[in-house]
């Protein structure tokens, strides 16, 4: 029985595969498995992401839907001083998010289990980055979205990458709605990026679906 990445406990069997790739300039292997998100390799859209995002020595950061963790974990690898949080609703994911953050010797990273922000809503981030789940649905993703504007700090980024083809204007749309304001900031592969910044007069709450 194969289940999709955003189940909480997958049924499909297992099918392990370790791959290295370079992102940012630094080397990564990385073990993935059925019923996580790209399990056969980065997807073009977290590598756009990745590839394009600004991280600060200080951040700390959240990795909002982790999978096995390759957003994460690169952010963590450029942050000095910060420290990386990833949270993923599939067990499966975050066992891959753990065993590859100690793989790749990256000690500023902790992995959680739960849905949404729930595992960090104590927690404050100067950065949260998300490959939005499309196929759970948009009422999941803007969920997302409300979650990650109640956990960023004042001045505190979100970006998140989206297909074009599966409406990346229109929830460009809703993180303004919730934001008060959100830019492109890269493109290609049929990808888009987009950032928003948390304001002391952004309306927050959940967007329209």
């Amino acid at each position: 029985m194969t289940t999709h990445y955003f189940t909480p406990v997958p049924e499909s069997a297992h099918r392990r595969r370790t791959m290295t790739v370079t992102l940012r300039g630094r080397r990564f292997v990385l073990e993935t498995d059925r019923a996580v998100f790209a399990g056969r390799g980065i997807d073009r859209g977290s590598r756009l992401l990745i590839e394009s995002m600004s991280v600060a020595p200080q951040d700390i950061i959240l990795d909002l839907g982790c999978g096995y963790g390759v957003i994460g974990l690169a952010a963590a690898a450029l942050t000095s001083e910060g420290w990386a949080h990833l949270v993923d609703v599939n067990e499966r994911a975050v066992t891959l998010a753990r065993e590859n953050a100690a793989r790749n010797r990256l000690s500023n990273v902790t992995a959680h289990l739960g849905d949404g922000v729930t595992p960090v809503a104590d927690l404050r981030f100067d950065l949260v980055l998300t490959n939005p789940p499309i196929r759970a649905g948009r009422p999941v993703v803007l969920r997302l979205f409300a979650g990650a504007h109640s956990v960023l700090r004042p001045g505190g980024h979100f970006l998140f990458v989206a297909r074009t083809g599966q409406g990346a204007r229109t929830l460009a749309r809703h993180a303004e709605a919730i934001f008060g304001g959100v830019m492109e900031t890269a493109k290609g592969g049929g990808f888009r990026v987009y950032q928003a910044i948390k304001t002391a007069s952004a309306p927050g709450g959940s967007a329209r679906v």
